[in-house]
């Protein structure tokens, strides 16, 4: 029996909404996942991300086994008891971590080697050992080793990471011991749509809980990207959640959506809001500019969320250039709810049949905003 279930409700086209059932309670999906890297969403209290809609977030297996290890985070209970946070956790594997720490590792067919970014210790992550940590921070959905150093556009690079994952899939599977856990396997292949079928087909004959699309937007050019995401998106098992990997702004999310995933994450929204980007419905909006020194009005006067119920732009201004640690709190609040938003308003369009008319209206506003972006 599978450690997670999705159950579908709805479908308009390729999109779908239902609910992913996981030991520690429902997922509406489509779901947006906020990153809490080290176990902690940056900035908030976990009931503050509860109450922004969120239902399951993210943790790194590579940022908690380096600090403050996982051992200890065993011994405090688990991921759960030791961040406050009551619901679902899913890990990623460290395997983006790997393709990050380009100059500090060394990786073979076993696993890989890597100096970490805090004390320079060396260190060893394989199959067995990711699956081990995972399992150790009580993690509710585990993702799989794989193998994305290869560069997107080179062939041969592309074909050994792809191949590596391959390999990899069965020893992932073996190394899990928790039953209650479930473990996704990851799609990897580049740019190359021969080497993402292949990869397809191994992941999906495994027995895992779920699917994902990893390696994408790490370098790729945006068309390419979307490309990939459309083509690949309605070919991951129906039956399974369809997960997409580590991207993207609200516009990717919406086509992601379009193309049939489930589940999302993104370090977007919680560090553009540390930075004073504002995700809006007339797109991003830099509140450091000089033009918003006396606005009166909020950020995004269509949104809900308590800041833009609360506070003007110009206080908001105000917040961040004078360096109060409230800004950062402010904006990170503010574009969590946008995303989480987002995908509640894109649930109820699918189970609506209006998914489309949704679509289209908002891609068409976010492109308008475009035009206004500031750097």
């Amino acid at each position: 029996m599978a450690a997670v279930t999705l159950t579908i409700h709805a479908t308009d086209g390729a999109a779908r909404t239902g609910t992913l059932a996981t030991r520690r309670g429902p997922v509406a999906t489509p779901a947006f996942m906020p990153v809490g890297t080290a176990g902690s969403v940056k900035g908030l209290m976990p009931g503050e991300v509860r109450e922004l809609g969120a239902e399951i977030v993210l943790a790194n297996t590579y940022h908690l086994h380096v600090r403050p290890g996982e051992a200890l985070v065993r011994q405090l209970g688990g991921l759960h008891a030791f961040s406050g946070w009551e619901g679902p956790i899913l890990t990623d594997s460290g395997g983006y971590q790997v393709f990050s720490l380009a100059r500090r590792r060394t990786i073979d067919d076993d696993g890989v080697t890597f100096l970490d970014h805090v004390e320079g210790s060396p260190r060893r992550l394989t199959p067995e050992s990711s699956i081990a940590i995972q399992q150790a921070l009580g993690s509710d959905v585990m993702m799989a080793l794989d193998d994305c150093t290869g560069a997107p556009g080179e062939r041969e690079a592309a074909a050994r990471a792809m191949e590596r994952t391959r390999r990899w899939l069965a020893r992932n599977l073996a190394a899990r011991t928790d039953p209650g856990a479930a473990l996704f396997g990851i799609v990897q292949g580049g740019t190359f749509d021969d080497l993402r079928e292949e990869s397809l087909a191994a992941t999906a004959a495994e027995g895992f809980d779920g699917v994902a699309l990893g390696g994408v937007s790490v370098g790729e050019g945006r068309a390419e990207v979307r490309r990939i995401v459309a083509t690949f998106g309605p070919r991951l098992p129906a039956g399974r959640p369809r997960y997409l990997m580590g991207m993207g702004r609200p516009e990717d999310l919406v086509e992601a959506v379009a193309s049939g995933f489930d589940m999302f994450d993104c370090v977007l929204p919680t560090r553009h809001g540390r930075t004073a980007q504002l995700f809006t419905s007339r797109g991003l909006v830099n509140v450091r500019n000089a033009r918003y020194r006396d606005e009166a009005g909020p950020a995004d006067p269509e949104c809900g969320c308590p800041v833009c119920r609360r506070f003007s732009l110009a206080y908001l201004r105000h917040l961040y250039t004078a360096g109060e640690m409230l800004g950062p709190r402010a904006g990170t609040v503010h574009n969590l709810w946008f995303y989480l938003d987002l995908m509640r308003r894109m649930r109820e369009a699918i189970a609506a049949g209006s998914f489309a008319a949704f679509r289209a209206a908002v891609l068409a506003r976010l492109d308008e905003g475009r035009d206004r972006e500031e750097p």
